[in-house]
């Protein structure tokens, strides 16, 4: 029988098509904005990729310490809408802002402040997911959601894309282009979140009472001593930390890294399309087989292949090799991050979810203050920027050992 989502699935899943674009753009055109701006300023290549580098883990670094006291706070009945237009709004606006700069400093702070502002919205958005769905339809939608954001972000990319690369032809600066090219990823965004704001509803929560900041504080405690004692949440936790971390670092610093390297600016932009191209069916794809195949497998394969493909960029040298690079990448990103975020939400309490995933990003997004730091650190340390991004084939190989032992303590607490 054919899956269908329901009005609120599909209004969940509409904004992760506007998010995305926000995505897509710091994976793409972000990074080599600044590569123009730093390269005015005389910065060097490797310099360049380690503040980008750097200027990412503060954004993560920010969200892992605010995630899970603004989580808490957003379970206490009627928050959890309010406190996410709040990061989507503070998102929203430092995009349009970041078109107007052309002083890579305050480029760099600006982005801190749009991406922490994102990422502080997908805590809240993640935890939404128990309340628009079912347990046993969460691995499908969750994964819908992935991969309508992966293809539904190439819209405002491909326009923003023609605007930058034919500033020339079009009779516009580079300034205007890039104003003109965060101004549409910003609408975009914030279009595509309207009818969920609509429509959603916060079922399961606890109750406001009197001291709504010390009582979530308070939740807060009572949900690190619980995590500690159910470990099968605890290992997967600490799993999750180690493979998404190379996931988000991969998704921060892939063009970046192709700039480093000295690849075309075009070319890099082109396979990263093709990367968001690829993840859409290969997403849906899995979400099919899932309903045969149980979901720690599919996890499993996946964190292996970013092994492989971790181990891979070590040779990358030529845009060919990084053309490979996004096709793997896109077989498996969005699966990865869309199982993870269903079976989390699955193995958690509903009515804590947005405590649950308050820890959930920090050890998300907030892991990959580790992995973008360590490529920067490592980058400059031995002057090879691919000895830095092939480091991360440890962390996905670690991954992989808790990811399995956790599985195993989950099977076993279900019998």
């Amino acid at each position: 029988m054919k899956f269908k989502l329901t009005s609120l699935e599909k209004k969940w899943v509409l904004y992760d098509v506007g998010n995305s674009a926000f995505t897509m753009m710091v994976s793409t055109i972000f990074p080599i904005y600044f590569n123009y701006l730093a390269g005015n300023a005389g910065i060097s290549d490797v310099d360049y990729l380690a503040y980008w580098g750097y200027a990412t883990s503060v954004c993560t670094l920010l969200v892992a310490i605010l995630g899970p006291t603004l989580g808490a706070v957003a379970d206490t009945k009627n928050f959890k809408k309010i406190i996410f237009c709040i990061a989507m709004g503070v998102g929203v606006l430092g995009c349009i802002v970041l078109g107007f700069l052309s002083s890579w400093i305050w480029f760099l702070g600006v982005f801190v402040l749009a991406k922490t502002g994102y990422s502080a919205s997908l805590i809240f958005y993640d935890a939404m997911l128990t309340d628009v769905t079912e347990p046993d339809r969460m691995d499908t939608v969750s994964s819908h959601g992935y991969a309508w954001g992966y293809i539904g972000s190439c819209i405002p990319f491909v326009a923003s894309l023609v605007i930058v690369l034919g500033a020339g032809n079009i009779g516009i600066s580079m300034q205007m282009s890039m104003i003109l090219a965060f101004l549409i990823t910003a609408l975009w965004w914030l279009c595509s979140s309207i009818p969920l704001l609509r429509a959603y509803r916060q079922k399961y929560f606890s109750e406001a009472g009197e001291h709504v900041i010390r009582n979530s504080f308070l939740r807060l405690g009572h949900t690190f001593r619980e995590i500690s004692k159910e470990k099968h949440i605890f290992i997967f936790l600490l799993a999750f930390f180690f493979y998404i971390d190379g996931v988000y670092t991969v998704i921060d610093m892939a063009t970046a890294y192709g700039q480093a390297l000295g690849l075309d600016s075009t070319g890099l932009l082109l396979a990263l399309l093709v990367t968001q191209i690829v993840a859409f069916p290969s997403v849906l794809i899995f979400s099919r087989i899932i309903k045969n195949v149980n979901p720690e497998k599919i996890i499993t394969i996946c964190i292996a292949a970013y092994f492989c493909i971790a181990v891979y960029a070590y040779w990358l040298d030529t845009q060919l090799d990084f053309w490979i690079l996004a096709v793997l990448v896109g077989m498996f990103q969005g699966t990865i991050q869309a199982l993870s975020r269903s079976y989390f939400a699955k193995i958690i309490p509903a009515e804590k979810s947005g405590e649950y995933f308050g820890l959930y990003d920090i050890c998300g997004k907030g892991a990959s203050v580790v992995g973008t730091a360590l490529v920067s650190f490592l980058s400059q340390l031995t002057g090879n920027i691919n000895m830095g991004v092939s480091a991360l084939s440890v962390m996905f190989l670690i991954g992989l050992l808790l990811f399995r032992t956790a599985a195993k303590l989950n099977a076993q607490k279900q019998v």
